[in-house]
This record gives structure tokens, sequence and C-alpha cells, in this order.
């Protein structure tokens, strides 16, 4: 099984999606074929259905869940998460430590309360049609396109102290009188403040990029129809 492009994304930022940025097999006696092509590089149906599954388990969905629309989205976070894995080859960052990897796994297996049992929890994998392997893989990748990203983007973002400040009057003071807690003044919350504005602006930037990126490279989706305004993308 290849290692692919697991999004995220989005980044999740978005990225959550990603955004998105390691698919797998749901049986071996499938003809494989190309869903996509972004630059020469190849993106198939067993990748698209592995990045469903990923997305299944950690949405804590059925794949019976997945409007046609959802699962083209994930094929579009796949198609973004190709684009970022060719800009990571002249970046410097940090990528994914063990360490890292094992917390964000860690996480996941919560979701699961019932899996917390090793054995419990391959067999969770395996009805998502995944191994420890391929989710490693995913978590990986994800960790480092989320780092190049932030690499990237977030040194030209610059948030001011009256930015800050209008947040903080207007949406943050507001949402804890509505929820009944004590105010806090602004000097306690103006880090975490900032840090969330860098992280819209950087959403934003990294949507603006793939745009880019996706205008400049080419993408085929032999088979599937892409929405008309889809820049850079094409159909055969």
């Amino acid at each position: 099984m290849r290692t692919q492009r697991p999004i995220t994304a989005a980044l999740a930022l978005m990225l959550s999606a990603l955004f998105a940025l390691a698919p797998a097999r749901a049986s071996a006696q499938v003809i494989d074929r190309i869903i996509a092509t972004v630059n020469g590089r190849v993106i198939l149906q067993s990748d698209w259905d592995e990045a469903l599954c990923y997305e299944a388990l950690l949405g804590n969905r059925s794949l019976a869940q997945f409007t046609d629309e959802d699962r083209r989205a994930v094929l579009d976070r796949l198609i973004d998460q190709e684009l970022l894995r060719e800009q990571m080859k002249s970046a410097d960052f940090r990528h994914a430590t063990e360490a890292e990897v094992t917390s964000r796994l860690a996480e996941a297996r919560k979701l699961y309360p019932e899996a917390s049992a090793d054995d419990a929890w391959r067999s969770l994998l395996a009805l998502h049609h995944l191994t420890e392997k391929d989710l490693v893989a995913h978590v990986q990748q994800e960790i480092d396109l989320m780092r190049l990203v932030d690499a990237r983007l977030r040194p030209g973002v610059q948030i001011d102290s009256k930015s800050v400040e209008a947040y903080y009057h207007d949406q943050f003071v507001p949402k804890l009188k509505q929820s009944g807690a004590t105010e806090v003044p602004l000097v306690e919350v103006s880090a975490k403040i900032r840090e969330l504005l860098t992280q819209e602006k950087v959403s934003e930037l990294l949507v603006s990029w793939l745009q880019t990126l996706r205008s400049e490279s080419q993408v085929r989706l032999p088979g599937v129809t892409p929405p008309a305004n889809d820049p850079g993308v094409r159909s055969q």
C-alpha cells in the first residue's frame, strides 16, 4: 500500500478542512482506477476510498452518511493536499515527531471509549478499512501539511492591538455575557485573541494560496465533472 495524502481540512485548518492532506484499499479484488492527476501524479479510487474512511473515523461517522457533495469535498482535499505536498520540497519546517503522532492518535481513540483496548481498536480500524499503519501515515502528513502552511503564511500575518480590542468588545464579551460567565479583563485574554485572529487570517491566506496553486497546475479529473468555477481543473 502506498502512502498518500490523507486536509484536513482542513485545515482543518481549514483545514481542518484543509484542510486534508494516505488512503486504503477496500478490497484486493477491486480493480483500481485513476480518479485524478495533479501535475502528473495520480490519485486513485483506492486513495479516495481510504481518505473517506479516515474522515469517517475521525468524524465518528459512517460512510453511509457521506453525501455525494461530502465525497467530492474529500476528493478536493486530496487534490489540495497533493498541491501542498509539492511545496514541501522547497520548504523548511519541523516535521511531525513520533511523540506528536502518538499524542494525536490517542486523541482520536478517545472518540471511541468502547475501543479503549488494543484489540477493540484494531477491530474498529478494520471496520473502517484502515490499519494502524494507514492511520499513522495520515496523521504524520496532516501535521506536516499544517506546519508547512504555518511556516509559509504565518510570518506575513500582523494583528494589531486595535483588532484585538475590537474582537474583545464585539465578540468575546457579548459571548461571555450570553453564557452568564464572569467578564474577563482584556489583558488576560489578549494573547489568545491575537492567536485566534492570526489563525483566521492564515486560513484566509491558505484558501487564496490553494487557488493560486490550482491555477498554476495541471489538475485533471478523468470521469469526474468538476464545478464550473473550479480553476485549474479539467475533466477528461
